[in-house]
């Protein structure tokens, strides 16, 4: 396999992974409804977290940022991704935000 048929491949496998996520639904069932296996998903799902294989969404990317004045909040942040608002209070779990935001720009 070439070096781009493997990124095309983990591109293709770290899309079905925010699906999967994004959908609420078990492994069972998301794989039944989607033609996939259970086994290869828990593979790649393994394989993202392990780290072997980063997903390839870390790499740098700049995106448009509009300042409005808003209300204030008390410690809060307003956050648009395409259509969606997340409003960030303090102790927010950066990791978790992370995962919604690749989600979005995947679905967005």
């Amino acid at each position: 396999m070439t070096k781009l048929e493997h990124l095309e491949k983990q591109k293709e496998w770290e899309n079905r992974i925010n699906l999967y996520r994004a959908s609420g639904r078990s492994v069972k069932q998301w794989c039944m409804a989607n033609n996939v296996k259970p086994g290869r998903l828990w593979y790649w799902l393994r394989k993202f977290k392990s780290g072997n294989d980063a997903p390839l969404m870390q790499s740098n990317q700049w995106l448009s940022v509009e300042v409005r004045d808003y209300p204030p909040r008390e410690n809060a942040l307003l956050l648009r991704v395409g259509e969606v608002c997340i409003e960030l209070k303090s102790g927010f779990d950066p990791s978790l935000l992370t995962q919604v935001v690749r989600t979005l720009l995947t679905l967005c």
